[in-house]
This record gives structure tokens, sequence and C-alpha cells, in this order.
């Protein structure tokens, strides 16, 4: 098998992975294979191979790419690239899209409009009171504070799931610290409106939680940057 056939096979099972996942309860031994296979992927994926795996143009997906709506990193060969999971939730996105009756127009735009209107709505400032600073650390310390107070307000059980099984590829990639993986593991079954208030609160304990938050990546690229400008 040639090695973008590989890819394109490994990328077809996380997505299969995935979709078996969101239908039951979250599971370790489904998970653990779904990051075996992400590893043996990659991190990241070129912009030519992402756009084929997600069914659009080049043209597209450079437009989004320059637009801020879909990140990129750059690779160990110093070139763009595209985050794994950015790609998978692109291609979940237009498989939504294409669905019978679901009267969207171009298969993304309308799941990138949605991100810019919400980035467009957020009140950084009121998210999180008070004056900014110019120290560093108190300033990303609010920030977070912002990010997780704009993500509690529409956390579900779904959004929860998924940031435990983040977690626990966290853990066993030793990408988190034991103590904090037991406090997100606990604080992530239990149910949503505690987790929202947990997320939300203004203290160092929970700010000390947020440092290793699987929840912020939830967060769409355009409410990042809109918390960054304000946040200050």
């Amino acid at each position: 098998m040639k090695a973008v056939d590989r890819k394109k096979w490994l990328f077809e099972q996380i997505v299969r992975l995935r979709r078996a996942e969101r239908e039951i309860p979250p599971n370790r031994d489904i998970v653990a294979v779904r990051a075996a296979l992400e590893r043996e992927l990659g991190g990241s994926l070129s912009p030519s191979l992402a756009a084929s795996l997600v069914g659009v143009s080049h043209t597209a997906l450079a437009r989004w790419i320059r637009g801020g709506d879909v990140p990129v990193v750059i690779s160990g060969d110093g070139r763009k690239a595209i985050p794994l999971r950015a790609v998978v939730e692109l291609h979940d996105a237009a498989e939504l899209a294409r669905r019978p009756g679901s009267g969207r127009g171009h298969v993304l735009e309308f799941g990138l409009q949605v991100a810019r209107r919400r980035a467009e709505a957020l009140d950084p400032a009121a998210l999180v009171p008070g004056e900014g600073t110019s120290e560093p650390h108190a300033r990303a310390l609010r920030r977070s504070l912002a990010y997780h107070r704009a993500l509690a307000g529409r956390l579900d059980r779904a959004m929860a799931d998924e940031a435990l099984r983040t977690v626990w590829v966290w853990r066993s990639e030793g990408k988190i610290h034991e103590a904090w993986a037991d406090r997100w593991e606990d604080l992530l079954v239990r149910p949503v409106d505690e987790i929202r208030a947990a997320i939300s609160e203004d203290s160092a304990d929970a700010a000390d939680l947020r440092q290793s938050s699987p929840l912020v990546i939830r967060l769409s690229g355009p409410e990042r940057r809109r918390i960054m400008e304000v946040i200050r």
C-alpha cells in the first residue's frame, strides 16, 4: 500500500471510531485504538491531503486558512500543515452538510460562518470583568477564564465526553500530570451543570485546573482570537 493510501485508510478508520464513540458512553479501549491510529497518521496533514480527505477544493481550503477559520502548524520539514483534529472536524462538518435535506449551501461555509458569528457575538470584557494587566501570566489566566466561560454556555454531555476521551489520550501519552488527569476525570463525569460551574469559577484552584484543560480546544479559532484581542 502506497504511503498516501495508507494515510487515507488510517484517516477513514479514525473517522469510523469517532463515529462509534459518539454513539456509546466513553470507552477506554476504543479511545486507545483511535489514539494509536492517530499517532501512526501523525499530528498534522498537508493541505493537499486534507482537502482531498474533506472533499473540498484546494482553493477553498486555502481561503479558509487565510481567513483564520482553519488552523495551521509548521511541520517538521518546515511546511504548513493542518492539525489532524481540525481535519477530522472539517470532515465531520462536511458529512453533515452533505446529508439530504440539510438545506445548506457550500459544504462547509455554513459551519465556518457559525464560528465567525459566535466570535462576533462574544463580549470578552463581560466574561472577565475588571482591569486588564500587562503581566503575561496574569493576562494568560484571564484569557483562560474567558475561554472557559465562553464554552460553558454551550457545554453539553457530548462535549464533556469528548473532553474525557482527550484526558485518557493525554494520560496514555504522558501529556498531562497524573494528579490533574485524576481531577479532570472526576469532574467530567459529573452532571453538566457542575462542570459548567467548575470551569467558570474565578479561584486559584480553578485557574490551576484550567491550565491542563481538555476543553479549550473546543473553542474555534475566531473565538480565541476575539478573546486575545480584547483581554490584554
